[in-house]
């Protein structure tokens, strides 16, 4: 059995690569910023080792660059790279939806398995119509985490997951800057859940479709908007 010290230790590795993911996910540690260990061991008032851990932990995660001599820096996700995400997600989610639908296709839509995500659902597609990023980042994620999670074995779920959160980490700066960020936050939670509840694989993957589909169309706006690269 672990020391007690050893799983407080892992606990606050845990709690500050979470509240740093945050920051970077709220757009207040931007693209390109630097920060040491001692930075964020003193802002936080712990030591230098769970910060050390929970650094090296992002930085696997694809959040942050590590660099011996700087520290760390969060890492600046490009147009192409966004766009390698989608494909990516796209081509895993169209296989795991598909086996969804012909699981769950019984269940009634107020049935414990799928409640839980139809309030994700509603709360995320509020947020995305009102073009409220602090709200919808956090539904969105558990929204897309519990529906992947009917079927799909954990190590896909978590890849899919470290795609998305590196997906918004991409996007929170030009939606921050965006005049309507609301424009380009896809809001169809609603309808993919309708969808799964009734085992229509064909409006699943349309549904899947148009969610990728926005993505793409929002990374060429974005092309158009910066210019030749």
């Amino acid at each position: 059995m672990p020391a007690s010290g050893a799983v407080t230790r892992n606990t606050l590795r845990q709690q500050i690569a979470d509240a740093l993911r945050d920051e970077v996910l709220a757009g207040r540690l931007q693209p390109g910023q630097e920060f040491t260990v001692k930075h964020i061991a003193e802002q936080y008032g712990v030591s230098a080792t769970p910060v050390r851990e929970a650094l090296v932990d992002l930085t696997a995660q694809g959040l942050l660059d590590s660099d011996q001599h700087k520290g760390f820096r969060v890492h600046r996700f490009s147009v192409d790279d966004y766009r390698g995400m989608v494909e990516a997600r796209a081509l895993i989610v169209d296989g795991v939806f598909r086996r969804l639908t012909d699981r769950v296709g019984a269940l009634h839509p107020h049935g414990t398995p799928l409640v839980s995500v139809r309030r994700r659902a509603e709360e995320a597609a509020r947020a995305a119509r009102a073009g409220d990023l602090d709200i919808l980042i956090g539904y969105d994620l558990r929204f897309w985490r519990e529906l992947s999670g009917f079927v799909a074995n954990r190590y896909i779920a978590d890849f899919l997951h470290r795609l998305r959160v590196q997906a918004w980490v991409f996007a929170v700066p030009h939606l921050r800057n965006a005049r309507d960020p609301g424009a380009w936050l896809w809001n169809g939670h609603e309808a993919l859940v309708d969808a799964v509840t009734l085992g229509d694989p064909d409006a699943v993957m349309a549904a899947i479709d148009g969610y990728n589909a926005h993505s793409l169309r929002w990374a060429d706006h974005l092309d158009r908007k910066d210019g030749p690269r």
